[in-house]
Formats: C-alpha cells, structure tokens, sequence
C-alpha cells in the first residue's frame, strides 16, 4: 500500500497548499491512538504546529519528535515539516441544554420589580 504523500505526487493533482498536506499526513504519521488525541492545526515556518490534550502528553510527545518526523517524511514523500510544535488545546466546552425554558426566573429582586412592571406597562 502506497503512502497518500507519494500517491498524491504521482497523481500530479493540483494539492500545492504544504500546510494542507502536512495536516492531511499527520493521523497517517502519528497513528490511531495519538491521532485520537491530538490535532494538527496549522504549518508555520516548516514547523508543524499540534495541539494535544494536556501537558502530559506534549512532554511524551515531545521525546518522540523525532520517530513522528520520520513518518511525516514518510507520508508526504519529501521533507516538509522541519519541526514539531507541541500545544496543549484550550478546554472546549460541550453544549448545554438551559435548565429552565421560560426565561421569567430573576433572582434579584430590583430586576425583578423592573421585569414585572415592564411586563404590567407593555
């Protein structure tokens, strides 16, 4: 099975964007399991920038830089990505459901004056 870098070269499709590539190759250089955690995000200056879970695995990751190089190296048939830079990714929130629907629950009670006499006047 040929790598998608070489297949992609071979094929001489219009894919001139390095960053794209580079982002494209990473889950085929780092595999499933650091794949899962980690995000490629953007090329800067030949370095590939990563955003991964927490600082844990950027210390890991980081011993292994040179292994992921290899593969990158591998994957895009030439040597693009000079550099690993390691980030951790900010928190992200999941969605939240609002815990009451009607909207007319005020805890001051100056407000709470104001919203009704808004409500009597309108």
């Amino acid at each position: 099975m040929e790598r998608a870098g070489r297949l992609i070269g071979k094929l001489k499709l219009n894919v001139d964007d390095p960053e794209l590539r580079a982002r494209a190759a990473w889950n085929v250089a780092a595999g499933k399991k650091i794949a899962q955690k980690t995000r490629a995000v953007a090329l800067v200056r030949g370095a590939l920038v990563v955003e991964v879970e927490d600082h844990v695995w950027q210390r890991q990751l980081n011993t292994l830089r040179g292994f992921l190089l290899a593969n990158l190296e591998k994957a895009l048939g030439e040597p693009m990505v000079t550099d690993i830079d390691f980030r951790p990714m900010p928190k992200r929130r999941e969605p939240q459901k609002a815990e009451s629907a009607s909207g007319r629950e005020v805890n001051d009670p100056v407000l709470d004056m104001l919203y009704r006499q808004s409500k009597r006047n309108a």
